[in-house]
């Protein structure tokens, strides 16, 4: 179980942005593998580590607690650390492959990259070798939540076979184009956070649950 668990025909789901307990109750109800916790003030998604806490506890076992931050301090990884049972890092700002390293203290963590039209996905890859995931995001001005896809076409074919075992696939996706995505690229995970809200940081429990039909119906149709 878990975000990262690897099995063809079966595409993990991560909801990213989460702040409330209805919303953790939903989004279990609906199947989801991860939830992605904020941790990065700007953002209006973002919760305190105890608010985190407290919404973490609401998760059953084998749904992983994602702790996202932006080039965070030790300091402040440390206070997260403190008071939630993180199970996973999303590093999404600019750190280099030795700060997750050191930053994550052992734990397992992931990179994301802001996909533009010239993005280097083996420089990209090859640089963050010892990551247990890579997630690929749209290239926005800020960090992550833009809501924006970038082009899947633009992905190199020899690249998604060799590492769509590892890749969260994220940027953009909703119920209307997820089937699309997994069909093309096949990857370990999808994560969503805008596509599933009704205005900005306010998810909506409907199209958390129709995302994830519409990521099972994806799975059944490869699988024929």
């Amino acid at each position: 179980m878990g975000l990262l668990t690897h099995s063809p025909g079966h595409t993990r789901v991560k909801i990213c942005g989460i702040r409330s307990p209805s919303d953790i109750d939903a989004a279990v109800a609906a199947g989801v593998d991860a939830i992605g916790f904020v941790f990065y003030p700007p953002s209006p998604r973002a919760v305190s580590p105890n608010i985190a806490a407290s919404l973490i506890s609401r998760l059953p076992a084998g749904v992983d607690a994602v702790g996202l931050v932006v080039n965070a301090s030790k300091a402040e990884m440390d206070a997260i650390r403190a008071a939630t049972t993180i199970t996973l890092w999303q590093f999404h700002g600019d750190e280099s492959a030795l700060d997750c390293e050191r930053l994550s203290e052992s734990q397992p963590w992931m990179k994301a990259a802001r996909v533009g039209p010239q993005f280097a996905f083996d420089d990209f890859s090859l640089q963050y070798r010892d990551a247990n995931a890579l997630l690929l995001d749209a290239l926005v001005e800020g960090y992550g939540g833009g809501g924006i896809p970038f082009d899947w076409q633009g992905i190199p074919q020899a690249w998604i076979s060799a590492n769509a075992p590892r890749v969260v696939l994220s940027g953009g996706l909703n119920v209307h184009n997820v089937g699309e995505a997994i069909a093309r690229l096949k990857p370990c995970a999808v994560d969503v956070s805008s596509g599933v809200e009704s205005s900005r940081g306010i998810k909506d429990h409907i199209l958390m649950r129709e995302f994830i039909q519409a990521v099972r119906a994806a799975d059944a149709s490869s699988s024929l």
